[in-house]
């Protein structure tokens, strides 16, 4: 199947680029409620997926026993910029469970917004594996392991108990079946699975609406995906897409970008959500996607459809703040 052209970039008169892609939306029974393109297709969520990584935190009962609230569950599903905020409280997490950075696996690097790589370069030496963008995901998994007695060493490791649980959890939520088969390394080295689009949207429906989940599980993934839309700076950051979509709409959208063009999304009043992917692994485009993708499921005359639709379609500008061209939805998206 071939999928659709979805985003179009312009520079003058001219259309510079098309970006093809697909997109699943789901509802907590699993049925369709709106698609493009070849959602059948196994992708790699990477980490669009950190809220249901997430799960074991909570139904351990580690997130109750350290004290955590919205900002530490926001901060432990994030891909964050490793501002000062975001590392202070990744530290203060793995402290919880008397740990330090040491005992993070993540690996270390330097922001990738550039305001925040500029103000790292000038008050450090060199970033620690805090300022990775997945440190509070993985001060989450530590503070897992902790909580129950297992040893956290080696807690990246595809047959690390920690990880077993994660993809047992991922498995029933999607009801795909996760192996070494469909598994790759993420950047951050823990084990990452591929899945249907439609099977990803479907997690993320039953977390949202809790439908066919047990107790405990679906009082988790709320408590999860209230903390992220509570706290959304601390699940991105300043100026992030995550972070702008879900302060559009307070409290109503959950957002999570991962790499290579993937982007989960829910819509909690409507029961829905979503998942797709920029076939060509472009974020600018599958930040296009997932904002006009949301605006479906909001009155065509409300603010928060305008604002979304404005970040759907939006102008780009040079270094001098000229007009040089437009990032645009096509019509398979607006119709």
């Amino acid at each position: 199947m071939s999928n659709p052209v979805t985003v179009e970039v312009t520079r003058g008169n001219l259309v510079e680029s098309r970006h093809r892609g697909m997109i699943a939306v789901v509802d907590g029974d699993g049925d369709l409620v709106f698609s493009l393109g070849d959602i059948d297709r196994p992708v790699f969520p990477r980490s669009a997926c950190k809220a249901m990584q997430a799960l074991p935190l909570v139904e351990s009962g580690a997130a109750d026993a350290y004290g955590f609230g919205n900002r530490e569950l926001a901060l432990a599903s994030a891909s964050h910029s490793g501002e000062d905020e975001h590392v202070a409280l990744a530290a203060a997490m793995l402290k919880a469970a008397g740990r330090d950075a040491d005992t993070l696996e993540c690996g270390a690097h330097w922001s990738s917004t550039q305001q925040v790589l500029i103000h790292q370069a000038r008050t450090l030496d060199t970033p620690s594996a805090l300022h990775n963008n997945c440190s509070g995901k993985h001060a989450g998994f530590i503070c897992a392991c902790c909580h129950t007695g297992t040893d956290p060493g080696g807690y990246v490791g595809y047959d690390h108990p920690l990880q077993r649980e994660i993809r047992e959890t991922m498995a029933s939520l999607t009801g795909v079946t996760l192996g070494r088969e469909n598994s790759g390394m993420d950047g951050c080295s823990i084990p990452t699975y591929a899945v249907p689009l439609k099977s990803l949207a479907y997690g993320f429906a039953r977390m949202t609406t809790g439908v066919g989940l047990e107790p405990v599980r679906a009082r988790a993934s709320r408590r999860i995906m209230e903390a992220c839309m509570a706290e959304p700076f601390y699940v991105a950051g300043t100026g992030r897409a995550c972070t702008r979509l879900m302060s559009i709409a307070p409290g109503r959208i959950f957002a999570k970008t991962g790499a290579e063009g993937v982007f989960c999304a829910a819509v909690p009043e409507q029961g829905v959500a979503i998942a797709l992917k920029c076939e060509n692994g472009t974020t600018r485009a599958a930040e296009a996607m997932v904002a006009a993708t949301l605006a479906r499921f909001f009155d065509r005359n409300s603010d928060v459809h305008a604002a979304l639709m404005a970040s759907a379609n939006h102008a780009m500008h040079n270094w001098n703040g000229i007009h040089v061209g437009n990032v645009r939805v096509t019509a398979v998206l607006t119709d």
